[in-house]
């Protein structure tokens, strides 16, 4: 996978500023099309979209067409294009891959929101506003077409509903994905985005974006959904089988990247305070609110897999052991998902050090429950206490060694180190 990104965090998302009369003119959108072998319908999707961004989009604006390696007469036709409008323009590809091509443009344009959509115009183009206004008013980081949104109007066959379906539910289920509709060719993106999100992303074909947008929405990028009206082109030129199995390649590679931390996705944040959950609170540390949500969900259920472990352990040997090995295998667990989860702590940078230092956090917390144990066998005058009491006895240690494990973790183990170098601009949003 790609790591290599510029240093630091994404500025606060801020509205374009309006163009001041008298200065040149810049694109505010680029909207690019990926083109291979479309003689067809090349010169009809320009007109078309060229027509209805004059008349409708307030902005200035570029197409932008991507011939990737096309042997007809597409590239003579995107150049013709290119000398007869003046807000057209081409770029030539000698490989192919839709990934490919909206890399190319998308890293050299100048225009501060990055469009593409397909070049058969499925997608109504009554969208296009919606799609990108977000974007320009600094709301969101990404906006998708959807065509299983609520409110979408779609008109295909059977096989490519089921395909699209069963995809999104693939998505779903092993990524973790919220966004409903990945394949949809009609997606934007704001450019300061683009410049750090992109050199993450290894595909150059079809899983282009799907692994943009699944990189993007764990990172904690706002991605927007616009519902669209689409209309299947029956003369579509997609290998349904092959892509098929090309993205199921790929989401098993972005899926292990993902698990193992191998991408430092932590660039991709937005600065303190750009978030409204992380503003300050009177008498509330910043970002505590969130961190004590995380933390309790990511305990609880670290306390079910330690009791569970426990009654396991318990069977083979004595309480003791069972609680040592129980406890250790939950707080290495524990700590890996609080980590992650709670404090946004992410890549394999000091990994090995907060494992470590969660192991001291284990020890207290063992000491605690040990104890525990220790002081109810003394107090059992006749016989060994129940396997209930002991489970008793064990949660209500557990809450106590809760309540210091969440200080230690928050102060020692995941210290927040924005407050060691704000970043420029927003020293005032920083506590």
């Amino acid at each position: 996978m790609r790591t290599h990104t510029s240093a630091g965090a994404l500025p606060a998302r801020e509205h374009l500023p309006a163009v001041e009369p008298g200065a040149p003119v810049t694109p505010v959108l680029d909207v690019v099309i990926p083109v291979h072998n479309e003689e067809k319908d090349l010169e009809a999707c320009v007109v078309r979209l060229r027509e209805y961004l004059t008349r409708t989009f307030p902005y200035a604006f570029r197409i932008t067409v991507a011939d990737n390696a096309s042997t007809d007469r597409t590239p003579e036709i995107a150049r013709r294009l290119g000398h007869v409008m003046a807000e057209v323009t081409s770029v030539r590809l000698e490989q192919k891959g839709r990934g490919r091509a909206l890399r190319a443009v998308w890293e050299r344009s100048d225009a501060p929101v990055l469009a593409y959509m397909d070049v058969d115009l499925s997608t109504d183009l009554k969208a296009l506003l919606p799609l990108v206004a977000p974007l320009i008013s600094g709301h969101s980081d990404l906006a998708i077409g959807s065509r299983l949104a609520g409110g979408s109007r779609v008109v295909r066959g059977p096989k490519r509903e089921f395909v699209s379906r069963t995809y999104n539910l693939i998505l779903r289920s092993s990524l973790a994905a919220r966004f409903s509709d990945a394949q949809c060719g009609f997606k934007a993106i704001r450019a300061d985005v683009a410049e750090r999100l992109l050199p993450m992303v290894e595909d150059t074909g079809w899983f282009f974006d799907t692994e943009m947008l699944v990189l993007a929405e764990r990172a904690g990028l706002r991605i927007h959904e616009v519902p669209v009206d689409w209309v299947d082109d029956p003369d579509s030129t997609v290998r349904i089988v092959r892509t098929a199995v090309d993205d199921l390649k790929g989401v098993w590679r972005v899926g292990r990247a993902l698990a193992v931390g191998a991408l430092p996705l932590d660039r991709l944040a937005r600065p303190f305070g750009d978030d409204p959950r992380d503003r300050t609170i009177g008498g509330v540390p910043g970002g505590l609110a969130r961190q004590l949500v995380g933390f309790c969900v990511v305990g609880a259920l670290s306390t079910l897999a330690y009791l569970a472990l426990y009654s396991v352990f318990r069977a083979g040997v004595g309480p003791q052991a069972a609680n040592a090995l129980a406890l250790l295998v939950s707080a290495v667990a524990n700590t890996a998902a609080n980590r992650r989860l709670t404090f946004g702590v992410r890549g394999r940078e000091r990994a090995v050090r907060h494992q470590a230092q969660g192991l001291v956090v284990f020890g207290i917390g063992l000491a605690l429950t040990s104890g525990s144990l220790a002081a109810l066998d003394a107090a059992a005058s006749a016989g060994s206490p129940s396997h209930g009491t002991e489970l008793a006895v064990l949660v209500a240690a557990n809450l106590a060694a809760t309540v210091l494990r969440f200080l230690l973790f928050r102060a020692w183990v995941f210290p927040d180190r924005r407050t060691d170098h704000p970043a420029p601009g927003n020293e005032k949003a920083v506590r």
